[in-house]
């Protein structure tokens, strides 16, 4: 059966509620479907959904099952385990890890062709546990990694500097979490390197860097879970898969040879188009900065190998 543009979201809480908000809300897809084993908060998320459509659009969200990714050009998977205050993303593995081996080969056994895009932390070790289990699918499955870190470190670049972020050309790399790493080397705004500007010393960096890594942690404490903006980074990311726009973002993928870096998934820049990740772009990164993502590429394939599963 050939693919619509149709979205299946695997997981109807907060962040997958706000993923599917974000697709009504920008156009991106014709068909949105949501899946939970909760069918009470399913019910109420699809209807309220289905009560934003007149104000904006014709999207056609409904609840729906595994047999609708026959159809579908891409599973979203945002359920599982959620961060807790005062917890790592690492520390999620071992549920969420269990919960992910019965779920991803339904969705393949139904689409082959479908591109998967994990939302669920800790997103690097549970989209490299995915390409482990369809070794053959690895560049239709992906991680939404640093896609949102990357967001908040332009924000705040972008706030420091009166500029606005879509002016600011900067990454967050390696690991979603803790031992991510910023790009300094090469951030850019307009055409002109951060670098060769004043206006930012070592302490302002340190700063904003801190305020981009702890996000999460921030938002945890004061509201238990963050989602609006992962929700709109994840439509962004969709918008890209599902119209070949062929964009570069800092998605999580199988790393196979870059900076000696091999067998793990973490970020680094992508082009992502139809068929998943179509092209890979390998940075030029200063000294501390490759050593950042070993360190990064390291301690992931650790926890990787210590799964309990």
């Amino acid at each position: 059966m050939e693919n619509k543009n149709k979205v299946t979201i695997i997981g109807a809480g907060m962040v997958g509620s706000t993923i599917a908000y974000s697709l009504v809300m920008k156009e991106i897809t014709q068909e949105i479907v949501l899946i939970d084993i909760n069918e009470k908060l399913v019910e109420s998320q699809v209807m309220d959904l289905q009560h934003t459509v007149p104000f904006v659009g014709q999207t056609n969200v409904h609840i729906g099952n595994y047999d609708d990714c026959i159809d579908s050009t891409v599973v979203v998977i945002t359920c599982g385990v959620a961060q807790k205050e005062g917890e790592t993303r690492l520390q999620l593995v071992e549920k969420n890890a269990k919960i992910m081996q019965g779920l991803i080969p339904k969705i393949f056994e139904k689409n082959p062709d479908i591109v998967l895009v994990m939302v669920t932390n800790p997103v690097d070790i549970l989209t490299k546990l995915a390409i482990d289990m369809f070794p053959d699918k690895k560049d239709r499955i992906m991680g939404t990694g640093t896609l949102l870190d990357s967001a908040r470190f332009r924000h705040l670049i972008g706030q420091k500097m009166n500029i606005n972020p879509k002016s600011i050309h900067a990454y967050i790399l390696g690991e979603h979490g803790d031992s991510e790493f910023p790009v300094w080397s090469t951030a850019q705004m307009g055409n002109m390197r951060l670098g060769t500007c004043n206006k930012l010393n070592k302490s302002d960096k340190n700063e904003i860097f801190e305020k981009a890594k702890n996000a999460a942690y921030t938002i945890i404490e004061g509201k238990q879970s963050t989602y609006y903006a992962i929700g709109a980074g994840t439509a962004y990311l969709l918008h890209a898969i599902l119209h070949n726009k062929k964009t570069i973002l800092p998605v999580s993928h199988l790393v196979e040879g870059i900076y000696d870096i091999n067998d793990v998934c973490l970020s680094m820049p992508s082009v992502i188009g139809s068929s998943g990740i179509i092209g890979k772009i390998c940075m030029e990164l200063s000294q501390e900065e490759k050593q950042n993502l070993q360190k990064s590429a390291n301690i992931l394939k650790k926890v990787y190998e210590n799964i309990n599963i």
